[in-house]
């Protein structure tokens, strides 16, 4: 049984990772951390991280960048390894997960969906047959009307996947709508379309001479990535130290 602090637990994601872990026989939720009041989840309720004082194995944090400090210091202090799900982090911030990842165990990931994570993988195989015989390589992304952020993290990551298996020789177009020229063989695009409520969609085009190859990945809810967060923490159980990611959780299954 792993026992989860959930950061956040108010909040659309905090309250899917709830529902997640009610039906799961090897999790349980101990407590949760958020400024909200009056919500019955089914466990005690804190303001602060600093004043929850139930033993837990793993903290899940999908809040906001301003609480970073308070949950690496508890993370340290009393041994708890944390899932950090959170994203708009700055350089400094990035910086301090790195450093206090010296002290306690924490993975960070992109997106924390399993199909994602495995998608990369695959990419990268894909990228040094493909794109090693001059395809080219496409990613276009759709999200939904509120997104803040185009491109999207994952959109990113998985260029970026490309791009390492590929000794990062592509340069990112986010836009050729000012470039009045032929597509240059060392370009990877990124396209961003937003509309309705779409969850998430991610494709990457490998496209050749007569043929190309589409790589897909659909997400129709918010919960493939709070299951990806919950086995984050189970395989987080016990670790004392280091700098993980989705790719770990992964291998190790």
């Amino acid at each position: 049984m792993t026992k989860i602090i959930m950061s956040g637990c108010c909040g659309a994601m905090g309250r899917t990772i709830s529902s997640i872990v009610q039906e799961d026989p090897e999790a349980e939720i101990v407590a949760g951390i958020d400024l909200a009041e009056g919500k019955d989840l089914g466990y005690p309720i804190f303001k602060s991280i600093q004043d929850c004082d139930i033993e837990a194995d793993a903290i899940i944090d999908f809040s906001t960048p301003k609480i970073l400090d308070d949950l690496l210091n508890y993370s340290i202090e009393k041994k708890v390894p944390i899932v950090l799900c959170t994203t708009g982090y700055d350089e400094g911030q990035l910086a301090k997960i790195e450093e206090a990842a010296k002290k306690t165990a924490i993975l960070k990931s992109a997106n924390m969906s399993l199909g994602i994570n495995t998608l990369m993988k695959l990419l990268q195989d894909a990228a040094k047959v493909l794109a090693a015989e001059g395809y080219d390589v496409e990613v276009v992304e759709k999200h939904h009307n509120q997104k803040l952020d185009a491109p999207s993290g994952t959109a990113l990551a998985l260029a970026d996947a490309v791009n390492e298996a590929m000794n990062n020789q592509y340069e990112y177009i986010y836009d050729r709508s000012q470039r009045r020229q032929k597509r240059d063989k060392k370009e990877l695009g990124i396209s961003a379309v937003r509309g309705g409520t779409i969850v998430g969609e991610h494709d990457v085009i490998f496209a050749g001479r007569d043929e190309v190859i589409t790589f897909s990945h659909t997400a129709y809810s918010k919960a493939v990535f709070g299951k990806g967060a919950v086995s984050a923490a189970k395989f987080l159980k016990g670790k004392e130290v280091g700098r993980f990611d989705m790719a770990d959780v992964i291998a190790a299954n």
